[in-house]
């Protein structure tokens, strides 16, 4: 299978319906999971980036828009991403800078808790979600959309510009997420200047530690011994 690099990253959300528009509202900064990142053990497969790839596009959110930095992707027109949590965390949405025009990729296979997938054997893994990207160059920014409500009225709703929302369920008790970007929008390469992550963290649980005592015998639990007293009294 070819593989390539990823430079910038610039969409909107995509694959979600009217409920996902609803959660999406709530997410913010405040969500953000870069400080939850082991970015130093960050890994980008076919890019020209040498080093943690990590420290070129997942940044701090105030960073989001710099396009100063940004991975691309070397051979061909394809990339895989890893990126380790310090804990286990509940995927919300990722957020994506992309392109620039057809330097953004197609589309995203997303796969939960597989630390090893590279370009060998990525084919043969059904990814837990797929999202569709758009060519754009907001990151998180509020736009308007129409919602149809049950009660077939329409009503304007606030959504994020290059969010893409998961299937919460499936996403739930992650400790590593991998990204693969199959193919560009027509460049020979793929771009990408930020990525980012909206969720929950929790502290990753330890296996606990069994400790095995002794138990204290209960005298009333056991018959009394033939030859002693009825108060297991020293002998005289």
């Amino acid at each position: 299978m070819p593989h390539q690099h990823d430079n910038n990253c610039a969409h909107e959300a995509h694959d979600h319906d009217h409920d996902h528009d609803h959660d999406q509202v709530d997410l913010g900064p405040q969500d953000n999971l870069f400080s939850k990142i082991d970015i130093l053990n960050v890994t980008a497969l076919n890019t020209t980036s040498s080093g943690s790839a990590g420290l070129q596009v997942i940044k701090p959110w105030h960073e989001r828009l710099d396009e100063s930095k940004c991975l691309t992707s070397d051979a061909d027109d394809q990339m895989i991403i890893r990126v380790p949590f310090t804990g286990s965390v509940k995927l919300r949405a990722i957020l994506l800078k992309t392109g620039p025009t057809d330097q953004t990729p197609s589309k995203v296979s997303i796969f939960a808790n597989e630390d090893t997938l590279d370009f060998e054997d990525i084919g043969d893994r059904t990814p837990v979600q797929e999202l569709d990207i758009a060519q754009g160059r907001e990151v998180g920014e509020y736009v308007v959309k129409s919602v149809l409500l049950p009660s077939n009225t329409v009503r304007p709703w606030l959504t994020r510009r290059s969010t893409y929302l998961f299937r919460t369920a499936k996403f739930a008790n992650v400790s590593s997420i991998t990204l693969f970007f199959p193919e560009s929008q027509g460049a020979d390469t793929v771009q990408i200047y930020y990525l980012g992550f909206l969720g929950h963290w929790t502290e990753r649980k330890k296996d606990p530690v069994i400790t095995v005592y002794e138990a204290q015998a209960n005298l009333a639990d056991h018959e009394k011994i033939q030859g002693t007293n009825a108060g297991f009294n020293m002998l005289q």
